[in-house]
C-alpha cells in the first residue's frame, strides 16, 4: 500500500508498547503494525511546514525565510532561558510567544543514554520523553513559565548532560539510575527563584516501552539528502527513529518538510 505526504514528527500514543503514527494530509499509517515487514521511503520533494510552499527545507521543517521569520523558530525554542514573554517583551510575535511561554513547564531528568536534564511544556508530558527515546523520566520541578524552566536547566547543565548520545540510545546501551534519589540530591542546585516549586515528595517515575523487535549492534544513519530511496525490513521504533534490520536508522523528525512516498 502507498502513502504519500509531507513528513512531520511521528505522533505517539502512550501505551505498552508506545504506538507510533505517520500522519499525512489525507491518510495515516500505524507503524507498529509494520514491524517485521518491508517498508520503502522515496523522496518526492519538499514542503515548508510553516508557509506550505514547495521550497527546500532549511531547518526544523522550515524553509530559510520561515526559519528566520516565524515565531515558532525563535532562539528561545532551543534556549528557554532567553524567553521574555512573561515580561511582556516580544522576540518575533508577542501573542504567539505568550501563548507558548507563559504556561506550566517542567524540568526533568531522563534516562535516554546517560542521565540528562531537559525542559518541556507540561502538556508535552510524556510526549517529549517518548520523542527523545527515554526509558524513564521524572519531573524535578513544575514552574509557571518557560523562563524559569530555562534558568533551572542552565543551572543543572553544569552537573548533568542536556544532550542525548543517539547511538547509545538506539543500540539500547543505556546507563540506569535511581531517578528519585538523583532528584533529591539536586535540590540545592536549583536557582533561588525556583526553590519554592520543588516538592520533595513528588517521586513519580514515568517508564516508556518501545516497539522494538531487535536492537541493532551497530547503526548507519539514513539521509534523504544523500539517499533519495531506501527500502528495508522495519525492526522497531524508538524516539523519532525507525530502526531497520540491516542497522539503518531513519530520524523522521530530522526530515520534517520532506515530501515522501512510503510503500508498505
Amino acid at each position: 500500500m502507498l502513502y504519500e505526504g509531507t513528513l512531520a514528527k511521528m505522533q505517539t500514543e502512550y501505551g505498552k508498547p508506545i504506538q507510533y503514527y505517520l500522519v499525512f494530509e489525507n491518510s495515516f499509517l500505524n507503524l507498529n503494525q509494520q514491524i517485521g515487514k518491508p517498508l520503502e521511503v522515496v523522496l518526492k520533494g519538499y514542503q515548508c511546514l510553516n508557509c506550505s510552499k514547495q521550497k527546500k527545507i532549511f531547518r526544523q521543517g522550515f524553509c530559510y525565510d520561515c526559519f528566520y521569520g516565524s515565531p515558532a523558530a525563535g532562539d528561545w525554542i532551543m534556549r528557554p532561558e532567553l524567553s521574555t514573554a512573561h515580561l511582556g517583551i516580544a522576540d518575533r510575535d508577542l501573542d504567539y510567544e505568550t501563548k507558548v511561554q507563559v504556561q506550566p513547564h517542567v524540568v526533568y531528568l531522563a534516562c535516554s543514554s546517560e542521565l540528562k536534564v531537559g525542559v518541556t511544556r507540561k502538556t508535552q508530558v510524556p510526549t517529549r520523553w517518548i520523542d527523545q527515546g527515554a526509558e524513564k523520566a521524572i519531573v524535578i520541578v513544575e514552574v509557571p513559565n518557560r523562563y524559569l524552566a530555562g534558568i533551572t536547566e542552565v543551572a543543572l547543565k553544569a552537573h548533568f548532560s542536556d544532550k542525548i548520545n543517539w547511538r547509545k540510545m538506539l543500540t539500547n546501551a543505556i546507563s540506569h539510575f535511581d531517578l528519585p534519589s538523583e532528584r533529591i540530591k539536586l535540590q540545592n542546585l536549583l536557582p533561588e527563584e525556583v526553590q519554592e516549586f520543588f516538592l520533595p515528595e513528588k517521586i513519580d517515575v514515568f517508564e516508556m516501552e518501545y516497539p522494538v523487535a531487535r536492537y541493532p549492534s551497530s547503526i548507519s544513519s539514513l539521509s534523504l539528502d544523500k539517499t533519495t530511496s531506501f527500502s528495508g525490513i522495519l525492526a522497531g521504533i524508538k524516539g523519532q527513529y525507525l530502526l531497520f534490520e540491516d542497522g539503518t536508522v531513519f530520524n523522521v523528525r530530522a526530515f520534517e518538510g520532506y515530501h515522501v512516498a512510503i510503500t508498505v
